[in-house]
Order: structure tokens, then C-alpha cells, then sequence
């Protein structure tokens, strides 16, 4: 029997995935990418010093719980040859996508020629009418994705880690110029780019998250939690940001900062 190794992202998503019947280890990425500071080097000495120091400062989490929740699952990508094939699990959504360019920029950096490689990336779904993410789906579900699975390359790693340079350049005209939609197999990456250059600030010297916040407690909406739930529905709606309360809360913080 062939050993598996399932990549999936987040907590939400794994829950789902150990009530199916689909064998194999699982690795659960507990990162978002797509805020604080980065190395172009996943796994890094350089990168893990970065993401260690933002999650202390922003959310407060001691080294040893990152190195824990974090840190001990994606090194395992190092030593993947035990592996006869690694199926990654991604949503469409700008949070997700960014994790799997770093993901599959440090599986190119430890490529094993015999593995086969495969991608679950869940969006837009026959028979549903709004995009959904894997935490929408039931085990059996999870069963019929895994039977379309795409298989992805060298190649396809390849391009996928030109993406994730771009993306760390983190500057908006490199990101803006790049094609990010040249592959089929990676089809939500555009969109999550084209949010992701939402995230510069306008004119006004805010960006799209942070006047949608102004917006919100203009019109009254000054608790947390309302507005928290508020934007949440908002993203769901109108964008595919994808992200959670700790970067909302993030963003709310910082616009109480730069008031005071």
C-alpha cells in the first residue's frame, strides 16, 4: 500500500479529514502567510526567526507554542522520501493560497523525484452556489475531492515558488505586473492576488480592510465582537480575503493605535 502524507490547512479542515476513511499521515499547517514578515527561504533560520518574532509581538504566543503548534509539523517537508505520494488540501481564499506558495516552494526545495504530488484546492464547486472552503464539505465529501485530485509537477512547483517570491517582494506594482494565472492546475491564485493588492493602503493612506472598519464604527458598530462578526460576513460576501478573528482584530488594533 502506497504511504500518503495529507497537507491540510488548518484545524477546521483536518477535524473534517480524520472522519473519512482516506489513509495516510496528516501534517496540519497552523500559519497565515499572508501577514507579518517573511523570508523568501521557507524553514529558514531567517524565516522562523521573522514568524517567531511577529507572533509574540501581535498575538502574544511564547516560542515554545509556536515551535509546537507550527514549526514541528512543516519541517517534516524536509524529510518527505518515507512518502509515495503528498496530496495537499487548500481553499481558494487569499489567506489559504499564500500558505500553499510557501508550502509548495519548501516541498520544490526538498522535491523527491518518486513521490507523486497531488492538489485538493476547493472554490467553486459544481452544484454549489457560492465559493466554499473545506470546512464546507462532510467526510464523504472529502472522498469524492480526493478522487479529483490534480496532480502537480516539478514544474508546477516551479511556477508556484516564482508566485511566492513575488508575494514576498511585497511590493504592490511586482505583484500587480506578475501572472499569477498562467497555470490552470493553481487557478485561484489571480484572485487572491488581485485581493491581496487591496491590502495597500488608497489615497487616504488606509487600505480596503481598514476602510470597511472606519465604515462599520461610522455607522455605529463600535463593539468588537459585532464588529468582528460583521466583517466576517462582509469578507464571506464580497471578497476572498478567508480570514479570521485574530487578523481582524489585528487590523482594529491598528487603527485604535494610529487614532491615539
Amino acid at each position: 500500500m502506497a504511504k500518503v502524507l495529507h497537507i491540510l490547512n488548518g484545524d477546521s479542515a483536518a477535524t473534517i479529514f480524520s472522519k473519512t476513511t482516506l489513509q495516510g499521515d496528516v501534517l496540519v499547517l497552523r500559519e497565515m502567510f499572508c501577514e507579518g514578515p517573511l523570508a523568501t527561504k521557507v524553514a529558514s533560520d531567517e524565516f522562523w526567526k521573522k514568524r517567531y518574532a511577529f507572533y509574540e509581538s501581535e498575538f502574544n504566543v511564547n516560542k515554545l507554542d509556536y515551535f509546537d503548534n507550527t514549526i514541528k509539523e512543516v519541517v517534516r517537508l524536509e524529510d518527505v522520501y518515507a512518502y509515495d505520494e503528498i496530496v495537499l488540501w487548500f481553499d481558494h481564499n487569499l489567506h489559504s493560497q499564500v500558505n500553499l506558495m510557501a508550502i509548495c516552494s519548501l516541498l520544490l526545495a526538498h522535491f523527491v523525484k518518486k513521490i507523486n504530488y497531488y492538489l485538493v484546492s476547493v472554490g467553486k464547486e459544481k452544484g454549489r452556489k457560492t465559493l466554499q472552503i473545506l470546512s464546507d464539505f462532510s467526510p464523504n465529501d472529502f472522498l469524492d475531492l480526493y478522487e479529483n485530485k490534480i496532480k502537480i509537477t516539478k514544474h508546477d512547483f516551479t511556477f508556484v515558488t516564482e508566485c511566492w517570491h513575488v508575494f514576498v517582494s511585497n511590493n504592490k506594482k511586482e505583484i500587480a505586473a506578475f501572472n499569477f494565472g498562467r497555470s490552470h492546475k493553481f487557478k485561484y491564485f489571480y484572485k487572491a492576488m488581485q485581493q491581496q493588492l487591496k491590502r495597500y493602503p488608497l489615497e487616504n493612506g488606509l487600505n480596503e480592510i481598514e476602510n470597511k472598519i472606519r465604515t462599520l464604527q461610522n455607522q455605529g458598530i463600535k463593539d468588537e465582537k459585532a464588529l468582528l462578526q460583521t466583517l466576517l460576513i462582509w469578507q464571506q460576501q464580497e471578497t476572498v480575503y478567508g480570514f479570521n478573528n485574530l487578523q481582524y482584530k489585528m487590523y482594529i488594533k491598528k487603527l485604535k493605535t494610529n487614532k491615539n
